[in-house]
């Protein structure tokens, strides 16, 4: 089908959809009349109760045109009522006069806010300019009533302020949405603009405040921001659903991103010459990255991986007694490109350790209702005899006690959810610091690891490429996903840890999976209680601690009576604490959290998002 076909069909579509839209702005004037918005700016403010103030500035060119007038369709599943209507006129500092009742061509400074007689809402102002040409600001302000959706994980505002019928250009259109209350982070607010020219913006720009904008906005378009927020900013709403939202508003914005993709990717190959053209380039880049492939098979098949010297099912002995819990995790797990997802376990576990060593101490107090309360105790400051890492998390850790000795645990929750950038410079800091004490010990190649690193985002890249062009590329799209297979391998065959690395990542597994079945195998000798002290601290680390303490009530089933965990009082912290949820998973917790709200930002208007087309307003004239 010819492309100038195929547009006059859409077309016709488009055309029969605006007409039976449910969401109206009726614009009805003579022939000469005009109207153009050189800003329309909303301010929106969400309280406590659901409801929303909304606050319009019109800055606008009008001609011929005696009234201008927004209409709403009346839906109980979309709000519940609109009041407090009001209209100015910024340009002449006038408030206009409210009547009660419905007129085609309102009275010039008057206005009214009813349901019209077709069961609209309608807001309606007299301009008087039915015979000559002016540039007005009005502003129109009203509240509607249960406005947000209530669901059990988060508070919903999806709201269309233009619809489809809206008659009138702009030039710019701005907004502002202001939460009830300060969000914990900005990433707790998840926020879409929807547009069908996919020409705006919107952000998150504080805890509580959200803001789009759109240029050159065409007439016949629309404009819908949905916003999801902590649902107890929201105290009473008449809409209140008993269901989760999160899942089904990803799903929805991932169709209609992807949507818009391919429409973005349609509006780029309009006639025969750019398909030419592309034909072209693509062509060529199938012989480059054929070329490439080639290459990168020859690189694959001459790389020889590091096996162990001897495989091991079992190692009940700390492989290297002074290896600290992140230079275990990163042999044993090679996290190379996701350290920051293993940091929370290795900081607990650092944490223990250094208990061990006597640089702090924990203890563990109940709570009438039974809860742990554990405290953080400084015994001496950092030292030579720690590594690099370790010092750099006492020194942290130390900087949530301030003047104080002695601090509970859930001050330094506190002060890492506080401080996302510090933990983020922590998490690198620490990463240069394990790699460099592994590549001392001759366990560690930089040379391998930035290759690793080089092969994963080659691979990766490929890999986008490979989805970008699948819908218009296809030939092109195979190849580099070839490519991105290769270097994947390659990637995966990179000994990033030497030969000596690889053999101690062996007994590192071995001792793993001894700690997992130590119950099971029936051995006479059971280490000592001190021994499993100084396994717990990398059982923390492995994120199995809670497994193995577990399976030694089962080898000691009266190990509280025993004499040896009475005078270990870290064996006494672990017995006597919840340690998984009280210690170890909420600090990992914090530091996730303060990890992810260190990287903020926003994003554009994507298009789709037809679910809720009358709640929102538009503008015309008549």
């Amino acid at each position: 089908m010819h492309c100038k076909t195929l547009k006059k069909i859409i077309l016709f579509i488009s055309i029969i959809l605006l007409v039976l839209t449910t969401f109206s702005i009726y614009v009805r004037a003579d022939d000469s009349s005009s109207l153009y918005l050189d800003k329309l700016k909303f301010d929106v403010t969400v309280n406590e109760d659901g409801s929303m103030d909304v606050v319009e500035t019109w800055n606008i060119d009008i001609s011929h045109v005696n009234t201008l007038y927004k209409t709403f369709k009346i839906d109980d599943d979309k709000f519940t009522s609109i009041k407090n209507v009001r209209v100015k006129d910024i340009t002449g500092n006038r408030e206009f006069t409210q009547i009660d009742e419905e007129m085609y061509h309102v009275t010039e400074n008057c206005y009214y806010g009813l349901i019209n007689s077709k069961g609209n809402f309608e807001i309606a102002w007299g301009v008087g300019l039915d015979d000559r040409y002016a540039t007005r600001t009005y502003e129109i302000s009203y509240t509607v009533v249960d406005a947000i959706g209530k669901y059990n994980d988060y508070a919903e505002l999806y709201w269309q302020f233009i619809g489809e019928d809206f008659e009138v250009d702009a030039d710019k259109i701005t907004g502002t949405i202001t939460l009830p209350n300060n969000a914990e982070s900005e990433e707790d607010i998840k926020v879409w603009g929807h547009t069908e020219n996919l020409n705006g913006e919107i952000y998150v720009t504080d805890t509580n405040k959200i803001k789009f904008q759109l240029e050159n906005f065409d007439a016949g378009r629309y404009v819908e921001v949905r916003v999801l927020f902590p649902t107890e900013m929201i105290e009473s709403t008449g809409r209140v659903y008993n269901e989760d939202r999160y899942d089904d508003v990803i799903k929805e914005e991932t169709k209609w991103a992807n949507q818009a993709n391919l429409r973005r990717q349609w509006e780029e190959i309009k006639d025969e010459v750019v398909a030419t053209f592309v034909i072209f380039v693509i062509l060529a880049l199938c012989i480059i990255f054929i070329e490439k492939a080639v290459k990168y098979g020859k690189k694959l098949s001459s790389i020889k991986k590091f096996v162990p010297e001897q495989k091991l099912d079992y190692f009940r002995d700390l492989p290297e007694k002074d290896t600290t819990p992140g230079e275990a995790v990163y042999i044993l797990k090679e996290p190379y490109n996701a350290f920051s997802r293993h940091f929370g376990k290795i900081f607990s576990a650092t944490l223990l350790d250094l208990k061990l060593k006597d640089y702090i101490d924990l203890r563990v107090e109940k709570t009438d209702k039974n809860k742990d309360k554990i405290y953080l105790k400084k015994l001496k400051e950092s030292d030579s005899n720690l590594k690099s890492d370790e010092k750099r998390i006492l020194d942290f850790a130390y900087k949530a006690f301030g003047k104080k000795t002695e601090v509970e645990m859930k001050t330094l929750e506190q002060y890492i959810e506080k401080h996302p950038a510090g933990v983020e410079a922590l998490i690198n800091g620490c990463l240069k610091a394990i790699e460099s004490q592994l590549k001392e010990s001759k366990m560690f190649d930089k040379k391998q690891k930035e290759e690793f690193s080089n092969y994963a985002g080659l691979s990766g890249v490929y890999y986008v490429f490979a989805i970008v062009t699948l819908f218009w590329a296809f030939p092109l799209a195979i190849i580099l996903l070839i490519n991105g297979l290769i270097c994947g391998s390659i990637k995966k065959r990179a000994n990033v840890l030497t030969q000596k690395g690889v053999d101690s990542k062996e007994k590192w597994k071995g001792l793993k999976k001894y700690m997992e079945d130590f119950s099971l195998l029936n051995e006479k000798e059971i280490p000592a209680i001190e021994v499993w002290e100084h396994y717990l601290v990398y059982a923390t680390a492995f994120g199995i601690a809670d497994k193995v303490l577990k399976q030694l009530k089962t080898i000691y089933p009266n190990i509280d009576e025993l004499d040896s965990i009475h005078t270990s009082t870290y064996m006494y912290f672990m017995y006597h604490s919840n340690f998984e949820t009280s210690f170890s998973s909420s600090i990992s917790s914090s530091i996730s959290s303060s990890y992810s709200s260190a990287t903020g930002g926003g994003g554009g208007f994507s298009g789709g998002g037809r679910w809720w087309p009358e709640a929102g307003g538009g503008g015309g004239g008549r």
